[in-house]
């Protein structure tokens, strides 16, 4: 069984639709990435995944529990979005670190504020706190940033902060870890070090959905990419084929203004 399974995604706003049909699978350990112009939908479809938008039709599935159905009303419960956006870790453009805290403190905030919600935290919140401080040192080791635990965003680099970034969506232990484009606010210089801690979470068989630009990241990174165009999937396959041998010509046409820049 897929761990993700979306089907006839629709995204309006008003008259414009910006999602029309949008259909895959993505099965466990397998990294797809999600090419396409601007304004293709490609980042809409990332928010209506993380519920940061609702779609307007269609369903999204994981590990085989409906998460949304546009035909059932109970999917669609306010005060069931941020339960579900536990299944989809984001990253975004832009870092969204909080200026105020520390890399660790920005890594282990939101795991922090959700265990005072649980009923046994006031007798076991040392040890829930210590635990969740390690985990959070842990994946900023991971990240390269060990000596960067008490610095603040201000005092990182944009590399940096992106790799705090991708801590903090780990550190939630999502199903599914979505990049927005994670190297577009880098400079060139940086782009290697986030794209560097991307491929070692794809040859750890993290289960991830990758917006991106970096063509040949994708084609030796992706097991799956999909190439959009005004809110459809065009095409669909192999990374390294459908980047190197595209059966579409709208694809076709994409990847060789995409190389002339």
């Amino acid at each position: 069984m897929p761990i993700l399974e979306v089907r006839n995604l629709e995204k309006h706003f008003g008259a414009t639709t910006v999602l029309e049909n949008i259909s895959f699978d993505l099965e466990q350990g397998q990294a797809l990435a999600i090419i396409g112009s601007s304004g293709s939908g490609k980042t809409t479809l990332l928010r209506c995944l993380n519920f940061l938008e609702t779609p307007s039709g269609g369903q999204i599935l994981v590990q085989g529990k409906t998460l949304f159905d546009a035909a059932d009303p109970s999917t669609q419960r306010e005060s069931e979005v941020r339960k579900k956006r536990l299944h989809f870790g984001m990253v975004f453009q832009s870092f969204n670190l909080f200026p105020q805290y520390t890399a660790l403190e920005n890594v282990t905030l939101a795991k922090k504020l959700m265990c005072q919600e649980l009923p046994e935290y006031k007798q076991k919140k040392k040890q829930m706190l210590a635990q969740i401080q390690e985990e959070g040192e842990e994946l900023l080791g991971k990240m390269g940033l060990s000596n960067r635990a008490g610095h603040y965003p201000h005092q990182l680099s944009g590399g940096q902060q992106q790799r705090v970034a991708i801590a903090r969506a780990l550190a939630m232990h999502p199903d599914i870890l979505c990049f927005d484009e994670p190297t577009s606010a880098l400079d060139p210089e940086l782009t290697g070090e986030v794209l560097k801690v991307i491929r070692g979470l794809a040859e750890q068989k993290t289960t991830m959905i990758i917006v991106t630009h970096e063509m040949a990241f994708a084609r030796d990174v992706a097991d799956q990419v999909i190439f959009m165009d005004g809110g459809v999937i065009v095409e669909r396959g192999p990374a390294r084929e459908v980047i190197e041998n595209p059966r579409q010509e709208r694809t076709r046409q994409f990847l060789s203004r995409y190389s002339e820049n």
